[in-house]
């Protein structure tokens, strides 16, 4: 069963060192344990997806340029999302304002090679208003 991403959900990058924060931007009239809810509109880099710590990807030209300058011993650099397109949703037909709901299954492609997946979906219990 999934659950719906909330306000305060976590999302971890296989190419990042630590989880960051799930900001919800496309919603703010449907709830969920008293927070809004994400749609998969919520994957700008910064304003929805949070940093992962430091990114490990040499697809990401900061690394590739860090690890080159130190003779080819990885060195992981800032990491900055880079999502490439909306987040793929497991349940298409729930929509939330028209817009397919972020539910704790979805997946979100990286441009420097990762998946983001949902770690901690921030849902506790549904209420409607």
């Amino acid at each position: 069963m999934s659950n719906l991403v909330v306000a305060t959900g976590t999302a971890m990058c296989t190419m990042g060192t630590a989880p960051g924060p799930i900001k919800v931007t496309s919603n703010q009239k449907v709830l969920a344990s008293g927070k809004p809810c994400a749609t998969i509109q919520d994957s700008q880099p910064m304003a929805c997806v949070g940093p992962f710590g430091m990114c490990t990807s040499l697809a990401n030209p900061q690394v590739a340029a860090a690890t080159a300058a130190a003779l080819g011993v990885l060195t992981p650099q800032p990491c900055i999302p880079a999502p490439a397109g909306t987040w793929i949703p497991t349940k298409p037909k729930v929509l939330i304002g028209g817009k397919p709901c972020l539910t704790n299954d979805a997946k979100l492609v990286c441009a420097y090679a990762g998946q983001i997946s949902i770690t901690n979906p921030g849902q506790v219990k549904a209420t409607a208003q």
